[in-house]
Formats: structure tokens, C-alpha cells, sequence
């Protein structure tokens, strides 16, 4: 079932998109979800290092 996310533009330089593309087909997935592969991952990371991101980011969008 498909949900009903957000949209959001992503401006990017062709080579990099091309290469995400290539990483993607090797992880039999499109580049939209490779994309949000690298993103979870880095947020973790993030959330690792620096703490919980609180659900609360309004704040945030200033």
C-alpha cells in the first residue's frame, strides 16, 4: 500500500544522481528509496552521536 509522504525536491548535480543510480540498481532499489536508505542511515549516525532528534522540530522550520 502505498503512503501518502510528503514531497520534497532534491536538486542535484547529474553525475551524483547517475551514481545513486548505479548504487541503487546494485541494491535492487529505485534512487528514490536509495536516497532514503542514506538518509536513515544518517540520522542515525547522527542520533547516535548527538542524541534523540526531538519529534518536536517546528522550531526548526524557521
Amino acid at each position: 500500500m502505498k503512503k501518502n509522504y510528503p514531497r520534497f525536491t532534491l536538486r542535484i548535480p547529474d553525475e551524483m544522481l547517475q551514481k545513486i543510480g548505479r548504487i541503487a540498481e546494485n541494491n535492487s532499489r529505485t534512487k528514490n528509496k536509495e536516497i532514503e536508505f542514506l538518509l536513515k542511515r544518517h540520522i542515525a549516525e547522527y542520533e547516535r552521536l548527538y542524541g534523540p532528534i526531538k519529534k518536536d522540530y517546528q522550531d526548526l522550520q524557521k
